[in-house]
C-alpha cells in the first residue's frame, strides 16, 4: 500500500513543482495548494498503513491511539488555510493593481 501512495504522492509533487513555476499567478496558487496535500499524505503515510486495522501502538500497558500523525496533519491543515487565505488576497490586489495575473507582463511593471 506504501508504494501506491508513494507513487501517488510523487505525482501530485510533480504537478505541483510543475504548477508554481508557471507564469500564472493562479496556478502557482494551485500549485501550493497540490504541494500541501502531498505533505499531508506524506505525513499520512509515515505513520503507517495498515488495511483494516486502527492506529493503535500496542506498548506493555495496552493499547492506546497514536495521535501524533493526526496532530500533524491538522497543524499543517491550519497553517495551509492560512497560507492559502494570505495568497488569495496577494493574488486579488495584484489583479487590482495591474489587471493581469500573467507573472511575466507584472516584470515591467512601474509605479503610477
Amino acid at each position: 500500500m506504501e508504494i501506491v501512495m508513494s507513487a501517488v504522492i510523487g505525482l501530485l509533487f510533480a504537478v505541483a513543482v510543475y504548477l508554481m513555476f508557471s507564469r500564472n499567478i493562479l496556478r502557482v496558487l494551485i500549485g501550493t495548494l497540490l504541494l500541501s496535500h502531498s505533505v499531508h499524505l506524506i505525513l499520512l503515510t509515515m505513520a503507517g498503513l495498515q488495511r483494516g486495522a486502527p492506529p493503535l501502538l500496542f506498548l506493555e500497558a495496552g493499547s492506546y491511539t497514536d495521535p501524533l500523525p493526526q496532530a500533524l496533519i491538522l497543524t499543517a491543515i491550519v497553517i495551509n488555510f492560512g497560507i492559502t487565505a494570505f495568497v488569495s488576497v496577494l493574488v486579488y490586489r495584484t489583479y487590482q493593481e495591474h489587471k493581469s495575473v500573467d507573472l511575466y507582463d507584472m516584470r515591467g511593471a512601474k509605479d503610477e
